[in-house]
């Protein structure tokens, strides 16, 4: 298992190195006058060019990315071009917003969609096509729709949630919950569609398995084999499909930090990529690479502990 670990981190390791200099390339590629944008289109070209020669832009793009990995590495981004910001310090204020939606959105897709599959995979019937057109409902739902009726229901008419605003968990555990249930439940419908999905499937094929006929016919219980047996064999695809769906959720966050008023990476991803700010961008995008890289590394760590032969990928 510590071999399979670290083979996964050197992997993640490479992942990081490749998408920062890819990224870094191409956020170079438009030919935008950073100094102008700062300065105005009043300002003196001597000045427009002593404020890119500050940030380092006259000089070779490759020797720019070199100079920006040498700080990275060390935790240190640098400086917004147009706040004048620390960037790490910056996304470390908006990160706890995040990461509640981020980490709330999975966990309550795992439960719900380990739930709901199991269920229709275990018991058939109406169950299984409840639970299959939930599914498809899910996915077919557009999201700002999902956000819309959340809030006129459960916001504006029941009163229950705000509508806007984020309280910091620090200043009031019951209203940083009443913040962030709406965005949760928000982002959490497709994800928990297609999850329970997956692992519908799954548990019906392992169902089917002479194992499982074996272990009725020993007199164990339904309920043992489910839980000891099928649910431990029909996990996996689900996990996968699981660690798939946080990258969307990443995605999906943006948009619903925008719609529930969220001081969030999300918001800032939307003002500062506007802007051309490659800091504060590159920042955002190892960001979100380590925390894919994470979440893959925790997924393939939970399927090789459930089926030691995919240690061996």
């Amino acid at each position: 298992m510590l071999t399979f670990i670290a083979r996964r981190i050197g992997a993640g390791a490479v992942l990081l190195l490749v998408i920062s200099l890819l990224s870094y390339l191409l956020l170079s590629i438009p030919d935008t006058d950073v100094g102008r944008q700062i300065l105005g289109p009043t300002a003196a070209l001597a000045d427009v060019d002593a404020k890119n020669a500050e940030f380092g832009l006259d000089r070779p793009v490759l020797a720019q990315y070199a100079d920006w990995l040498a700080h990275a590495v060390r935790g240190d981004f640098g400086t917004s071009w147009f706040s004048g910001e620390d960037v790490t310090l910056a996304v470390a204020n908006r990160l706890p917003v995040t990461l509640s939606l981020m980490l709330g959105a999975t966990l309550v897709t795992a439960v719900l969609a380990f739930l709901l599959g199991v269920w229709a995979g275990v018991r058939r019937g109406a169950a299984d096509r409840l639970v299959q057109v939930l599914g498809v409902a899910g996915y077919a739902l557009p999201g700002f729709l999902v956000t819309l009726v959340l809030v006129l229901v459960f916001a504006v008419r029941l009163n229950w949630f705000p509508a806007i605003g984020y309280t910091p968990f620090t200043e009031s555990p019951a209203g940083w919950l009443a913040t962030v249930t709406l965005p949760i439940a928000s982002l959490s419908v497709a994800s928990v569609a297609g999850v329970s999905q997956q692992v519908r499937g799954s548990v019906i094929d392992v169902m089917r398995q002479d194992y499982v006929r074996t272990l009725r016919a020993r007199g164990l219980s339904e309920r043992r084999i489910v839980l000891k047996h099928v649910l431990r064999n029909a996990s996996a695809p689900g996990l996968s499909v699981l660690g798939m769906q946080f990258v969307g959720l990443l995605g999906g966050a943006v948009l619903v930090e925008q719609n529930f008023g969220l001081p969030g990476l999300g918001s800032m991803t939307v003002t500062y990529t506007t802007r051309g700010d490659i800091p504060v961008i590159m920042a955002l995008v190892m960001l979100t690479v380590i925390g894919v890289v994470l979440i893959n590394l925790l997924v393939d760590v939970m399927i090789g502990w459930l089926n030691p032969k995919a240690r061996i990928a």
